[in-house]
């Protein structure tokens, strides 16, 4: 199903586009401000979805790693262990329902708050239209719009993270009910979380997310333009790279995202995943001192590996749905407004 849909996707992107679509993305048509912000969080919608089935597995991987350390030699062990004791399902794809809710929301947010501040920049900079901006602009444009989808993020990634690391969590004994809590599911500790720690027991960690992801995705939009500029063909836009091209810059992206804030997602990690309900939850800097005290500065990058073997096809993927939906909505919208 997941080859299928990528495939779909090539096809689609490789397709020899109608003379409206290409003047439609060299900004020879100009459509309303709503259409356009539509037309992003759809497409932000999409490349969320393609991600997460992509992605999923090493993230369980990461999240492992990061919040028990000790527990593991290295990310083979982690992925073969969980492989053997959960499986498949509740194993390495664990939480992936609440993984699909963080990252449509959350990309879907993204990707409106990112074309809106697309058109601030410009404004701002005097440039007549967001495919004139250069690589430092969109990624200005990609952090401010993250302040805004961190508040999506936050509550679904807390859910994520605390059902990722439940059975290590349970047999370290740092869960009430012990292994039985693994059978809790998403709404189960959604709806527990909310009777115990009220509304803002789900935006635990907030300020780490905020730190985790204006600086992150300055990186991530900020090489995902580049390397655009650099496989662009001589003759051709940006938007017509293909779709290979496109999944390389959006691995591009993703690799320098997570290498930069990496430390940062530790952090947030543990802080959601440790803090249950009555007790108090330590600050960032806090968690930062914590960890270096007494488990050393490479504690901070604990589960980088399979973070980066992860994020290379699932940010390739999430750009290549991101891009071909934008592109045909686009085209849509503009037959259907003549």
């Amino acid at each position: 199903m997941l080859l299928r849909t990528l495939l779909s996707y090539h096809l689609l992107s490789t397709m020899e586009p109608p003379v409206e679509l290409i003047e439609t993305e060299a900004g020879l048509k100009n459509r309303s401000t709503a259409t356009d912000a539509f037309i992003d969080f759809m497409g932000g919608v999409a490349g969320g979805t393609a991600s997460v089935y992509v992605g999923q597995p090493l993230d369980t991987v990461k999240v492992k790693m990061q919040t028990f350390p000790t527990l593991y030699t290295n990310a083979m062990d982690c992925t073969v262990q969980t492989f053997k004791q959960d499986g498949i399902v509740r194993g390495l794809y664990a939480g992936t329902i609440p993984s699909l809710a963080a990252q449509i929301s959350e990309n879907s947010v993204l990707f409106l708050f990112y074309g809106i501040c697309q058109k601030m920049v410009a404004k701002v900079v005097s440039v007549p239209s967001v495919d004139k901006l250069t690589p430092l602009h969109n990624a200005l444009a990609g952090s401010g719009a993250a302040f805004f989808s961190s508040f999506t993020l936050c509550p679904t990634e807390l859910i994520k993270c605390r059902l990722q690391a439940m059975r290590e969590m349970a047999t370290q004994g740092q869960l009430e009910g012990g292994l039985e809590r693994l059978k809790i599911g998403p709404w189960g500790l959604t709806k527990e979380i909310l009777q115990q720690e009220g509304f803002r027991g789900l935006f635990k960690g907030l300020t780490s997310t905020f730190m985790r992801e204006m600086p992150g995705y300055f990186f991530f939009f900020g090489g995902y333009e580049i390397c655009r500029h650099l496989l662009t063909p001589a003759g051709k836009t940006k938007d017509e790279i293909g779709a290979w091209r496109t999944i390389v810059c959006g691995g591009v992206g993703g690799v320098a995202l997570w290498t930069a804030i990496f430390p940062a997602d530790v952090v947030k990690s543990r802080i959601q995943v440790q803090c249950v309900a009555g007790s108090v939850t330590p600050t960032f800097i806090a968690t930062v001192l914590k960890i270096f005290r007494e488990e050393g500065v490479t504690a901070l990058y604990k589960g980088l590996g399979p973070t980066v073997v992860r994020t290379f096809p699932a940010t390739g993927a999430l750009f290549l749905a991101y891009e071909t939906t934008k592109k045909w909505l686009g085209y849509v919208s503009d037959q259907v407004t003549g």
